[in-house]
């Protein structure tokens, strides 16, 4: 069925064809001497008619000339004419997807996209052309500029860079780590060290000695509250709260047989980490983070001590839950917990291995004036370049992944001064990017085009229809499209897959036995944090060292957890004075004080009562180390029967 133009598309379509034809007359000196050529030439642009016209399918089926203006070409390439509503359907769809909010930059009439596929038209290159697109791939005959004019891509390769290898540097946990892994607990110890319980001791006894009367906290002490939030986290009782934990009934027995649900609290309310009058007048101090910098700078310098991360590192943000009052605390709607205290983190990508973090204050407050009331904020230029470099400083030869909101051409060129490659998505509003590569209109569903630097390789895919992912990387060097995967994927975004996903599996797992309580104070949060990292990177260290650790078990993570717990609260409960009320916890102490292997939840028959009674019990004679029952027990105080004097 013949197609119907309006008279500004005819003459759009003769404004293109003079354009054209006008070239090789601009190009030729005799051009101007001759009248009778130049009449020629206009004569045969002006007897164009509307049927002359004709839309025609490229080589990537987009529609050339008019056809860019509006209308859908057919799918078989040996029909040229347009059927009819192709044209408002067309115009439709494009409303729907930018209505969506799609990253859509480019438009079929630019004037520039335009010219591109006109050379593509009248190029005498088009079977190779064909060629790359049945594989997938579409490469531009020409070199194009970014939006600021300033870098030049090339649709052709450079040349192969230098490409990192399989690296020859050590990886996994460094020396000191081999050597202080002896145990689970000596794991946990290398991140929390004496240094730290030190720090939180001094300053949490200093606040008991100025408002109150309560006894000073000691190490031991401390380890049974840490080791209490461990198996608070183990047992998945984030939400659950600490009454029920400490119940005689319904609770956890290793709960009530290390300390009781007041000292917990008491233990809690304490906790401090700075002394408040040394961060300036009224308590106010220019380092946001001032309430606990002193154990956060300490423990941070120690993640890289103790890990060498491998070939990938991955470099995302994750969230701190946390609702109180904070002044920077961040409201991301995307993210699980949507209120809460941002962190930069850079970890390895198979292990997830914490390597290195840093806390987000916000913006920088501007000292106030006498006339204004408010401090005014001042936006730090290039944050996300500056927190990429300050969690990669000290690697080399590594791959570097982010998400759009760090990657940029300008962090490319100082990671590659670094010995470091940047692979991640790219925004579409970046300056350094051609026009060329923005636009999806037109293209088919996983295609791919190339454009390439003496730095990097910018790869634009199309997953679907109107949509394309950007990507920008510095260590591919080729436009090598994966056979294996059925949507004609390039090998960088494969890449990108593989390794994008360090930290959010770090956040997952963090979550999934998190020992954190519910507190209005934000130091208390970051606290928990510090102890929810410190667990499992020393969980990730005693599994590398000690690879024949629960072998067969699938979760050897859980049962790390429990034995840790265990371990910080058992001289706590050797040392303990006052006895349980709850018949379980007390049998659970006195099987912790004589080593014996029965737990209190392991039950066999009174070795006292005749068999026939068949009387169950999980009491444990201190002396002989006979299952006793209530019945053949005999009840004594604890000065009588000598617990207080072990």
């Amino acid at each position: 069925m013949a197609a119907y133009y309006t008279a500004d598309q005819v003459a759009k379509a003769k404004r293109k064809l003079d354009k054209i034809f006008a070239l090789p007359n601009r190009e030729d000196p005799r051009a101007g001497e001759s009248d009778d050529s130049d009449e020629g030439g206009t004569d045969s642009s002006e007897d164009l008619s509307a049927e002359s016209i004709r839309p025609e399918n490229n080589a990537e089926g987009e529609g050339d000339g008019v056809a860019s203006d509006g209308g859908e070409c057919n799918e078989d390439e040996n029909e040229d004419n347009f059927e009819e509503g192709d044209v408002s359907r067309k115009s439709t769809e494009d409303e729907d997807d930018d209505g969506e909010g799609e990253s859509i930059l480019g438009d079929d009439t630019d004037e520039d996209y335009n010219d591109v596929e006109d050379d593509d038209r009248y190029s005498t290159e088009e079977e190779d052309d064909g060629d790359d697109q049945r594989a997938g791939v579409h490469v531009h005959p020409d070199t194009f500029l970014s939006k600021d004019k300033k870098i030049e891509w090339s649709s052709e390769p450079l040349g192969e860079r230098a490409q990192r290898g399989v690296p020859e540097y050590p990886t996994g946990p460094t020396g000191e780590a081999i050597a202080g892994a002896r145990d689970i607990l000596s794991c946990f110890l290398l991140f929390f060290t004496a240094e730290l319980e030190e720090i939180v001791l001094r300053e949490s006894n200093r606040s008991t000695y100025e408002g109150s009367s309560q006894k000073s906290m000691d190490e031991t002490n401390l380890r049974a509250y840490m080791g209490l939030l461990t198996l608070a986290g183990m047992y998945r009782s984030r939400g659950e709260a600490t009454s029920s934990l400490c119940d005689a009934e319904h609770g956890r027995t290793i709960f009530r047989a290390t300390m009781s649900l007041k000292e917990f609290h008491c233990w809690s309310r304490m906790l401090r980490f700075d002394d408040r009058k040394s961060r300036g007048i009224d308590g106010n101090s220019p380092d946001k983070l001032a309430a606990i910098r002193e154990v956060w700078s300490k423990w941070s310098e120690r993640l890289p001590a103790l890990y060498n991360p491998g070939p990938a590192v991955t470099v995302d943000e994750r969230m701190v839950p946390f609702k109180g009052r904070c002044s920077f605390r961040q409201y991301m709607p995307n993210k699980p917990a949507k209120y809460g205290l941002k962190l930069w983190v850079a970890c390895d990508a198979k292990s997830s291995y914490a390597w290195r973090m840093q806390a987000y204050t916000g913006k920088e407050a501007v000292t106030a004036s006498k006339s204004t009331e408010r401090a005014a904020a001042k936006t730090e230029v290039n944050l996300a370049s500056r927190v990429v470099l300050d969690l990669t400083r000290g690697l080399e030869h590594r791959l570097v992944t982010c998400d759009n909101f760090f990657t940029s051409y300008d962090l490319a060129r100082r990671l590659r001064a670094n010995s470091i490659d940047l692979l991640g998505t790219i925004r579409s509003n970046r300056v350094e990017l051609p026009q060329e590569l923005l636009t999806a209109r037109g293209r088919k569903a996983f295609s791919s085009r190339f454009a390439f630097t003496e730095l990097a390789t910018l790869i634009s895919y199309v997953p679907k229809r109107n949509r394309t992912v950007l990507l920008l990387s510095t260590r591919h060097s080729t436009p090598e499209i994966n056979g294996e995967c059925k949507r004609m994927k390039p090998q960088a975004i494969v890449d990108y897959n593989h390794t994008k996903g360090g930290v959010d599996n770090l956040d997952k797992l963090l979550a999934t036995y998190s020992c954190r309580r519910m507190t209005k104070r934000w130091p208390v949060a970051m606290f928990h944090n510090i102890l929810d990292v410190s667990v499992y990177n020393a969980y990730v260290i005693w599994r590398e060292t000690h690879p024949e650790w629960m072998s067969g078990k699938r979760n050897r993570r859980r049962l790390f957890l429990e034995q840790l717990g265990h371990a910080l609260v058992t001289p706590f409960i050797l040392c303990r004075k006052q006895t349980p009320r709850a018949e379980s916890a007390r049998a659970l102490m006195r099987g912790i004080r004589s080593n014996s292997p029965v737990s209190s939840r392991k039950r066999q028959r009174c070795q006292l009562c005749p068999r026939s009674r068949d009387a169950k019990t999980c009491t444990v004679c201190m002396g002989c180390k006979r299952y006793i029952c209530g019945k053949c027990t005999l009840h004594f105080c604890a000065i009588c029967s000598g617990i207080d004097g072990e």
